[in-house]
């Protein structure tokens, strides 16, 4: 319990790089659009500060891109009737589809995601989150992490002090059949490091240390990461994934500082008219008023802030006009080009954030214009499935594990994580294709002999081969039968006694 980490990349087991993590908390600071003061000198040589006026694209492209990538209408069927409604059952009750696009959102930013299944204390399966810098690798290949730690932080203030206990979930295997859960408890005093290692009964005393799974109970991680597609090009032996800001910085830090200047310039353009100074000599009682001393009444509205006082010679001054021109043209056409470049970084297609001079363009435009878009989002596709496919065999392993509930009963049998899920997931492609339009065109090949049924079924309904068998199956049920020959069988007469 002596064991202290100022970081958590300072602990021997986490194989990573401590400035990824780095990276990350800038990234993180961007889409949070907490970014530095903008400092400046006033006229009177005096060093002021205020908030930058920022546009943040980092969240507006990330939402873009996670809202076409993943919505609430997709859905994923298994070629195993059992498990396939087992699966959907856990996904329903933990509002996976709305919970995922809001975290795919976050993992877009910063470079990644994980998310790991657990049981609660009702023994229903859960599944919870975790940001890229929640998320250490251990061990890792060129395809995937086989290993990882999970942290959590959490403050609670003690003797009016601020305390911060951050715990560490390490997932680890022990040869290729032994999976160890091992639970670590830290707690400091300030916001900055992690601290000393304390008992978790101190915050969690129903958690156990470790947990062991021997003998090949468990066969694939507990867990599943989602990384963005492309190379880590600031670090090519990292397996996490880059976020938008990464390669982009240069080109968000020119957005955010041109339209910082043209709100400041707005906001100085302000009318402004010079008057001499007595005009706006402040009155003493109200006009008129007894014992008043005043010289002359208000010459302005005294709602008016327009008029500033000048001071100087009286018979030189007069009523003089300092308002300045606002160079809106110049300040919208440079935004509008850091904006094509930042839609060409971040592989959008040319318009989808620029302003055209003549309306914003939509999205199903856009890509009818150009599929940057679209091919942009067929890469994140890849690694949504893989995320997902990882996703669903940790729920299944948890789900086969009696060891994880109170009654010491698997939820399901006979699930083998090495065999072929034959997951199908059905994204909703309904920005980029007319639905209706696909499917009279697939039909019409399904009605010359093109494409089988089946196939059509899936493309068009997202079913399962199973559930696009029982589709067939139920259709052909319901088809008349006219064998048994009752037309056959009726006969002249019968029609002429009917007559």
């Amino acid at each position: 319990m002596t064991k202290g980490l100022t970081k958590i990349t300072d602990d021997d087991r986490v194989a990573i790089d401590p400035s990824e993590y780095e990276r990350i908390q800038l990234a993180k600071k961007y889409y949070k659009d907490d970014l530095p003061l903008i400092h400046y000198r006033n006229s009177y040589g005096q060093r002021r500060h205020r908030a930058m006026n920022t546009l943040n694209v980092t969240k507006l492209a990330s939402k873009r891109l996670a809202s076409i990538i993943f919505d609430e209408q997709c859905d994923l069927s298994l070629k195993d009737t059992a498990l396939d409604k087992f699966v959907n059952d856990v996904i329903d009750r933990n509002h996976f589809n709305l919970q995922f696009e809001q975290h795919l959102e976050t993992g877009i930013a910063l470079g990644g995601l994980a998310a790991r299944p657990y049981v609660d204390d009702q023994d229903n399966i859960r599944i919870a989150w975790a940001n890229a810098d929640q998320f250490y690798p251990l061990q890792n290949n060129t395809d995937n992490i086989s290993e990882c730690v999970f942290a959590s932080r959490t403050t609670r203030v003690e003797n009016k002090q601020p305390i911060y206990y951050t715990l560490l979930e390490f997932h680890q295997w022990e040869g290729s059949d032994t999976y160890l859960i091992t639970n670590e408890l830290y707690r400091s005093t300030t916001r900055d490091t992690v601290g000393n290692r304390v008992p978790l009964s101190m915050l969690y005393p129903n958690l156990q240390q470790s947990v062991e799974f021997t003998g090949g109970a468990i066969k694939k991680p507990l867990f599943a990461y989602f990384r963005t597609p492309g190379t880590n090009n600031k670090d090519l032996d990292s397996p996490l994934g880059v976020g938008i800001v990464d390669n982009s910085r240069n080109i968000i830090d020119a957005i955010n500082q041109t339209h910082d200047q043209f709100v400041h310039e707005v906001k100085m353009g302000k009318r402004r008219i010079a008057v001499p100074s007595e005009m706006l000599r402040p009155s003493v009682g109200g006009f008129g008023s007894n014992g008043d001393s005043q010289v002359h009444p208000p010459v302005f509205d005294q709602d008016m802030d327009v008029y500033e006082a000048m001071y100087g010679d009286t018979t030189q001054l007069k009523i003089t006009d300092l308002t300045s021109d606002i160079r809106a043209d110049q300040f919208k056409a440079s935004i509008d080009y850091f904006l094509r470049e930042f839609e060409s970084q971040v592989g959008f297609s040319t318009g989808t954030f620029s302003f055209d001079g003549q309306s914003v363009k939509t999205a199903t435009e856009v890509v009818s214009e150009n599929s940057s878009t679209y091919q942009t989002r067929s890469s994140y596709l890849t690694q949504v499935e893989l995320f997902l496919n990882q996703l669903v065999t940790a729920i299944l392993e948890v789900a086969s594990t009696p060891q994880f509930f109170s009654d010491n009963q698997a939820r399901i049998s006979g699930f083998d994580a090495n065999d072929d899920l034959g997951m199908m997931v059905h994204f909703d492609d309904g920005v980029f294709i007319d639905k209706d339009k696909q499917r009279a065109d697939e039909l019409q090949l399904v009605a010359a002999q093109v494409m089988p049924k089946k196939e059509y079924l899936i493309r068009n309904f997202g079913l399962s081969e199973t559930d696009a068998d029982k589709w067939l199956d139920e259709v052909q049920d319901e088809q008349p039968d006219f064998t048994g020959g009752s037309l056959e069988e009726a006969s002249p007469d019968d029609d002429q006694g009917a007559d």
